[in-house]
């Protein structure tokens, strides 16, 4: 009885594990990819799976008839005593590394094409790169995207142009992270002490699949807010990236308040917030100024700190507990106290942050 109860149980066990593998969202699936780095990667998976799944297969039936044609028939039969066979040997030898080489020789192939990033480090006669490079901090818990050629540094939304191979230099500024965007390609470790680079593409028909926005994570325990440290990707045409980079370089000086509340805001925010937060994307400010995200664009996101919608009502629970949302990160206690009325005129100045028309 005990036996059978411990069986019902790993059954309700594999039940369980079974609904909750089909869990999830679309957006965080490598299944769907939508992109050159991700399309090869899933093929791997599939080759390899195949492999797998295959010899499983031939094992388990050579298995079942071994267990079959040679079982005891009787007390006093005596199975034919077999020390060796030469041919099954070198058989059980061959197949074994004909298959590895069929994993190996495409694995390889593609981890050399996927680690080739010499274009990103050569420059032309103005002393820039032809390819897009970007260069990605993360932080405790947020992520900062600086476009070194056009003088850009945005925060939390990564924007790239579809079709193209994009350039990434990865670092940390605390502690360790991993920046990954599923649908495009595997992730990469962010270090404090190196800079890892490589490269994804961003597919245009996935793009439109996704509605223009994919979903990033950070892949490395770093906190207790680790889950909670996302980021997202805008993916367009290269002509509406262009206009996108256009507008943010238009931008030389912060973007002033239209309506009294948002001045009252404005003054607010210049009073205790723009020590540790930008609102002009310029490359001007060293990396150790830079300890909160650029608000530059702040109204034009999709989201509040990566995680909540991006509506006035969140972003004032956002404001009075940052710590209710995303525990330990360095905005909690960095400000005073702020009375509903200051957080509403914080609210609409900060809502009010826009480049894109």
């Amino acid at each position: 009885m005990k036996m059978l109860a411990k069986w019902r149980l790993l059954s309700v066990f594999a039940m369980i594990a079974l609904v909750l593998s089909g869990c999830g969202e679309p957006y965080l699936s490598t299944l769907r990819p939508a992109g050159e780095v991700a399309q090869s990667q899933y093929e791997l998976m599939l080759l390899s799976t195949a492999i797998m799944v295959g010899v499983i297969a031939v094992v388990t039936i050579i298995f079942i008839y071994v267990v079959m044609k040679f079982r005891r028939k009787s007390d006093s039969e005596i199975p034919k005593q077999v020390e060796g066979n030469h041919k099954l040997e070198i058989l059980w030898t061959v197949i074994p590394i004909l298959l590895l080489l069929i994993l190996a020789v495409p694995t390889v192939a593609q981890t050399f094409n996927l680690a080739d990033v010499s274009p990103m480090d050569e420059k032309n006669k103005d002393g820039k790169t032809d390819v897009l490079v970007v260069n990605v901090r993360a932080n405790l818990y947020w992520w900062e995207f600086e476009y070194p050629n056009e003088k850009i540094i945005t925060s939390q939304e990564l924007v790239v142009p579809t079709d193209e191979k994009v350039y990434f230099n990865l670092k940390a500024s605390d502690v360790k992270h991993s920046f990954w965007i599923p649908s495009i390609g595997g992730k990469m470790d962010t270090n404090t002490d190196n800079v890892n680079k490589f490269w994804l593409e961003f597919d245009s028909k996935g793009a439109d699949e996704a509605g223009g926005l994919f979903y990033g994570k950070c892949a490395e325990l770093c906190g207790p807010s680790h889950a909670l440290m996302d980021f997202k990707v805008k993916a367009l045409p290269r002509a509406e990236f262009d206009q996108w980079v256009a507008g943010m370089q238009t931008v030389k000086e912060p973007v002033k308040a239209e309506t009294q509340t948002a001045q009252e805001g404005q003054e607010i925010f210049n009073n205790s917030c723009i020590g540790c937060h930008a609102v002009t994307p310029a490359n001007t400010a060293p990396e150790k100024a830079r300890v909160g995200p650029n608000l530059t664009n702040f109204g034009d996101r999709s989201r509040i700190a990566g995680v909540l919608d991006h509506t006035p009502a969140d972003l004032k629970k956002w404001l009075e507990d940052p710590d209710a949302y995303k525990p330990g990160n360095k905005m909690t206690g960095a400000y005073g106290e702020l009375s509903d009325d200051q957080i509403a005129a914080l609210t609409e100045y900060l809502m009010g942050l826009k480049v894109q028309k």
